[in-house]
C-alpha cells in the first residue's frame, strides 16, 4: 500500500518531532520501510527525507551508546554481586564459632533456660503505671476528663494487671529454674503479687506528689508543676525507681533492676531498686547521680548532678561476705549535697540539716546540723598579654 501526500507528510512531521528529542520513539528500519514505499517527491520533501535519515542516525548512535553503557553497568553489577557473594561465605564459619561459644558451659548464654521478661514489656509496664501515677500527663496527647476518668483507669488497670502478672511470673520462674529452687507456683503468685502491687499505687501518687512539689519548690527555674511532672529527669528517674522499689520489696526479681536500668539510661540516673528513699526527694539535673542498694534516704533530701551514695571498694574474697550487709551510707531529713561529692560507706551517716559541698570525699559520719565543705583553692588571676598584630 503507497502512502497518500497527507499521511507522508504528516508521518514525516512525526518523526522530525519525535525522534530529536528522544531519540528512540519510531525505529530506523520503519521510516525507511516508509520511505521506499512512499515512490516520487517534491524538494520539500526531500529534504524531510533527509532530516528523517539523519534522525535515524542519531537514533542508532544513541541506541548504541546506551548498550555500551548497559554493558559496562552490568559488568559492575555483576562483580560486585560476586564479591558479595565471596564476601558472605565467610558467615557460615562466624555462625559455627558464635554457636560453638553458646554452647560452652564457661561462657554465659541464655540456653535450653526458662523464657525471661523482655525489655519491651519492662517499658511497657513503666509506661502505663505512670499513666495512673499522673492521670492525663502521659496519655499519648490524649485529652482525658472526668467522664472517661473510671473507663480509662479500669482499661489501664486491667492492661497492666496482665502484662504485669505475666512478666512477674517469668521472673520467678526464672530463678526457680536456674537456681534449682523450689517452685511457688509461679503463674498464681504472678497474679497475687501483681494485685499487690496495683494496691500500692494510691500510696504510690501520694509520695510522688511531694516529690514533684519538692522539684517546684526547690527550682526557680521551674515555671509550672505540669513543666516538672512532663519534663524532669530527676522526677522521671524518682517515679521509676518508687515503682521498681515497691516490686523489690516485693520481692519480685530480675523485673525491679531491668526497670532501674532503663531509667539510668534514659536518665543518667543510677538509682538502684533497694535505696530506701523518703518522701519529698529532689534530684537537681540529675546526670552522673548513683545511689546504691543499701542506701537510705531521709524526707526533703535535695541532691545534685554527680553525687555519688556508695560503697566502699572491698577485696574479692570479702564481696560475698557483704553481699547483704548494709554498704551504702544513710543520709537524713532536710540534708543537701551538692554537685560531684562522694559519700562511700555502709556505716556514715550525715546527719539531719547539714549541708555537703561540692566535691567533697567522705567515708566517716557527719554530725547533724554541720557544712562540710573543700578548702577554697589557690587561684591565679593573670592579665592577658595584649596580642600583638603580625605585620
Amino acid at each position: 500500500m503507497v502512502a497518500s501526500d497527507g499521511q507522508k507528510n504528516r508521518f514525516t512531521a512525526l518523526a522530525i518531532t519525535s525522534l530529536r528529542p528522544a531519540r528512540r520513539l519510531i525505529p530506523a528500519a520503519c521510516l525507511v520501510k516508509f520511505l521506499q514505499e512512499s515512490g516520487p517527491t517534491s524538494a520539500q520533501t526531500h529534504r524531510r527525507r533527509r532530516a528523517i535519515l539523519c534522525a535515524c542516525r542519531e537514533w542508532k548512535e544513541a541506541m548504541s551508546s546506551a548498550h555500551q553503557s548497559y554493558n559496562k553497568e552490568t559488568e559492575a553489577c555483576r562483580l560486585a554481586f560476586e564479591t558479595t557473594t565471596q564476601i558472605r561465605d565467610q558467615l557460615p564459619a562466624v555462625i559455627d564459632e558464635l554457636v560453638a561459644s553458646s554452647r560452652d558451659p564457661g561462657l554465659f548464654a541464655h540456653v535450653d533456660a526458662e523464657i525471661i521478661p523482655s525489655m519491651e514489656n519492662t517499658v511497657e509496664i513503666i509506661q502505663r503505671t505512670r499513666r495512673l501515677l499522673y492521670p492525663g500527663y502521659f496519655n499519648n496527647g490524649q485529652p482525658l476528663d472526668s467522664n472517661q476518668l473510671k473507663y480509662f483507669v479500669g482499661t489501664e488497670v486491667n492492661r497492666l494487671f496482665e502484662i504485669l502478672s505475666e512478666d512477674i511470673a517469668l521472673s520467678i520462674r526464672h530463678d526457680c529454674q536456674r537456681y534449682m529452687l523450689v517452685c511457688t507456683h509461679c503463674q498464681e503468685r504472678g497474679q497475687r503479687e501483681a494485685v499487690r502491687f496495683l494496691e500500692h499505687l494510691p500510696e504510690l501518687r501520694k509520695i510522688l506528689t511531694t516529690d514533684v512539689q519538692a522539684a517546684y519548690d526547690g527550682d526557680p527555674a521551674a515555671k509550672t508543676i505540669d513543666e516538672v511532672v512532663l519534663s524532669y529527669p530527676g522526677v522521671m528517674a524518682i517515679t521509676i525507681h518508687r515503682i521498681a522499689h515497691q516490686l523489690w520489696s516485693q520481692e519480685i526479681p530480675l523485673l525491679p533492676r531491668m526497670m532501674s536500668e532503663y531509667a539510668h539510661s534514659v536518665t543518667g540516673i543510677d538509682i538502684h531498686p533497694g535505696a530506701d528513699i523518703d518522701s519529698s526527694f529532689f534530684i537537681d539535673h540529675g546526670t552522673g547521680v548513683v545511689i546504691g542498694e543499701t542506701t537510705t534516704i531521709g524526707e526533703r533530701v535535695r541532691i545534685y548532678q554527680g553525687v555519688t551514695l556508695g560503697a566502699l571498694s572491698l577485696p574479692k574474697e570479702e564481696v560475698e561476705q557483704l553481699r547483704y550487709a548494709k554498704r551504702h551510707p544513710t543520709i537524713e531529713d532536710d540534708v543537701t549535697i551538692y554537685a560531684g561529692a562522694t559519700i562511700l560507706g555502709g556505716e556514715t551517716v550525715i546527719g539531719a540539716g547539714s549541708v555537703i559541698g561540692g566535691s567533697v570525699w567522705i567515708t566517716r559520719s557527719v554530725p547533724p546540723d554541720t557544712k562540710v565543705f573543700l578548702a577554697p583553692p589557690k587561684l591565679i588571676y593573670k592579665k592577658a598579654e595584649p596580642e600583638v598584630k603580625a605585620r
